[in-house]
């Protein structure tokens, strides 16, 4: 069931889910004086963006495949629901859930991590984070515009922007 562009959705939800898990999660530290990022915080919120990807993109994917083996029985007239999923298909449906979730939860990790890596290297300017995380942002977007012939500004901008309005409930919410 090799599908182009596979492993786009996981790594477009990772990446930008595990960047939005720094910022609601780091936001309070980053945007308040006295308070540093460190490796210790960095690897905690990657921890998490990498567990809810994980869980989430796998049961998402599955029930993505599962729901298309059902179409497909329906247009191939079967009498018997489950058969295709009973089959080699199901097998290969649950693999591709498995891998899109690993991929999802590795980017969601590495975009968690990265931007609050920066911050905690150069403690004095924490505040860096939240320019590298909004430049992750822009990247996406860029790439994402690339990939299904969007517009790169626009995509940049608007992934951006929210980036900043998570930052602005995340320092609201005060997390860590």
């Amino acid at each position: 069931m090799a599908r182009k562009g596979r492993w786009l959705l996981p790594l477009a939800l990772g990446l930008s889910d595990g960047i939005l898990n720094a910022l609601v999660l780091a936001s309070g530290v980053l945007l308040h004086r006295g308070h540093d990022i460190t490796l210790w915080l960095a690897f905690r919120v990657a921890l998490v963006a990498f567990v809810t990807a994980i869980f989430t993109v796998f049961v998402a994917e599955y029930a993505h495949l599962r729901a298309e083996l059902t179409r497909a029985e329906h247009e191939l007239n079967f009498t018997t629901p489950g058969r295709l999923a009973a089959s080699r298909l199901g097998r290969t449906v649950a693999r591709e859930a498995v891998e899109s979730a690993l991929v999802a939860s590795i980017a969601s990790f590495a975009g968690g991590m990265l931007p609050l890596v920066v911050g905690a290297s150069i403690p004095r300017y924490s505040w860096c984070s939240l320019l590298a995380a909004f430049a992750g942002l822009g990247m996406l977007g860029v790439a994402l515009a690339r990939s299904g012939g969007g517009d790169r500004l626009t995509w940049s901008v608007a992934l951006v922007v929210c980036g900043i309005v998570v930052t602005f409930v995340g320092a609201q919410l005060k997390i860590a």
